[in-house]
């Protein structure tokens, strides 16, 4: 009789969740911060999970990648500076670095054993950027960061885990506080902000904090398989851009000039991402 493989089981959401078979578990360890493990599965490839809550996948991971980066890096007219808040997979660098703007990049990640682990058993998700000469790597926390630094930056993107644990710093006001005090005029900032048919007051949330210190908030969305219960949102704030009212025209000669390749995001979905649902809309 086979034994059966065990299974890893999301704990995100109190009363529900999604399960993957471990086919082989290739590391597990408690680190400085939380607990990581990472493991093979037939449909997804390599996942890797933090605290209970999937991360990162290899089959899907383009599609969260490119929307929370592209979207804003396209908003802004020449981005040159950028700062990555989290992202320790390296994926949002990968695609941030597509851009031949950009002449710098800061990282701030606040566990070196993510970067570590995604350098070995998420290769592809860099792509060697973490290599790259633009890049300067900050091991620390994020929130002290922008209060702190003298830099500025023209596009901020917030890649964190959902807001327990480590990443809950990031969704408060003196998070925000310190992105408004360290981006560029003409600038904007975007997040990651759940899914939100199941994590509504997340969004209410970030709109009740950014509102007061941008003049203009919004949100997003993409369908990202494995982040189940709906679609994920992001949250964008600009004191200048509007992602949302940039003409489809303007879009497709961005992108062809651009000159590289993309897997999900193109400069139709740019436009129809804002598009909200109904429920979404009355909530907000």
């Amino acid at each position: 009789m086979t034994q059966a493989k065990p299974r890893y089981l999301e704990t995100l959401h109190q009363a529900w969740g999604q399960s993957f078979v471990m086919d082989e578990v290739l590391f597990e360890a408690k680190t400085e911060h939380q607990h990581l493990v990472i493991f093979q599965n037939a449909q997804w490839g390599r996942v890797m999970a933090l605290d209970g809550m999937i991360q990162t996948t290899e089959r899907d991971e383009f599609i969260y990648h490119e929307m929370l980066t592209h979207v804003p890096m396209f908003t802004h007219p020449e981005p040159k500076s950028v700062l990555i808040i989290g992202g320790g997979d390296g994926g949002i660098l990968r695609e941030v670095l597509k851009h031949s703007s950009v002449t710098s990049v800061t990282q701030v990640e606040i566990d070196a054993q993510v970067v570590e682990m995604c350098k070995t058993y998420f290769p592809k998700h860099s792509d060697g950027a973490f290599d790259d000469a633009r890049l300067n790597l900050v091991i620390g926390d994020g929130v002290a960061f922008v209060n702190d630094t003298d830099l500025s930056f023209d596009v901020i993107i917030s890649d964190s885990t959902d807001p327990v644990g480590p990443g809950e710093v990031l969704f408060t006001s003196r998070f925000y506080t310190g992105i408004k005090r360290c981006l560029n005029s003409g600038g904007v900032f975007v997040a990651q902000n759940g899914v939100s048919f199941l994590q509504t007051d997340e969004v209410l949330t970030s709109e009740q904090r950014l509102s007061p210190l941008f003049e203009k908030v919004g949100f997003y969305s993409a369908a990202v398989p494995t982040y189940v219960g709906g679609i994920m949102t992001f949250a964008w704030a600009s004191q200048d851009l509007k992602p949302n009212g940039l003409d489809l025209n303007s879009l497709q000669a961005r992108y062809q000039q651009a000159g590289f390749k993309t897997r999900y995001y193109n400069p139709g979905l740019h436009q129809a991402c804002f598009a909200l649902p109904q429920y979404l809309l009355d909530a907000l």
